[in-house]
């Protein structure tokens, strides 16, 4: 049988923003959550699933055509919050970004080029960048009474400058998954 790789195409994040937000993780002790390892924040463009030797070829050569196409960009991550928002219980804290038109058209575009390389099913939902910096143990967090939960809500005002998209592959591990670069492509 063929070995299957678990891929998501990223865009990481510098060390200062890393270590910026993974300092959140002592501010919500009582938070029923599994924090996410400070080498692991990233944002997620898109996540494509087990795929085999040959399709993670062929993913790495998309992503490679397509960052010649788009200029290096900003980010600017303005809060964090319960994610995704309306949803009771939430799933996750994460670190929200502002939408911007460069970021949008370089996801649009990947998934565009992607669907014409490899047979998935791209997310239906809108895209909200963010990071996701805690993945909260749902059955724990129902027990607590709803006046007694944790309010988060916080205004943050960290930007990063965008350079390259990095296709990933995560190794579900029994301490948690492992993140490693397979291939990084720089924008124009």
């Amino acid at each position: 049988m063929q070995k299957r790789h678990r891929i998501f195409i990223a865009i990481n994040l510098p060390e200062d923003i890393k270590r910026g937000l993974s300092e959140y993780q002592e501010k919500w002790p009582e938070l029923p959550a599994k924090w996410t390892a400070k080498d692991n924040l990233h944002i997620t463009l898109e996540f494509l699933g087990d795929l085999t030797d040959e399709e993670l070829g062929n993913v790495c050569k998309a992503v490679g055509k397509v960052t010649l196409r788009h200029k290096i960009f900003s980010v600017n991550l303005n809060k964090i919050l319960y994610g995704p928002p309306k949803k009771m219980p939430p799933c996750m804290v994460w670190a929200e970004g502002e939408k911007s038109d460069d970021l949008t058209d370089l996801r649009e575009d990947i998934q565009e080029c992607l669907l014409q390389e490899i047979r998935y099913r791209p997310e239906g939902r809108g895209f909200t960048p963010h990071i996701t910096l805690a993945r909260i143990r749902e059955w724990e967090f129902r027990k607590i009474e709803p006046e007694e939960r944790p309010e988060i809500e916080e205004n943050i005002d960290l930007t990063f400058t965008v350079e390259s998209i990095d296709v990933m592959e995560s190794e579900l591990k029994r301490g948690g998954p492992v993140y490693s670069i397979i291939e990084s492509h720089n924008l124009a």
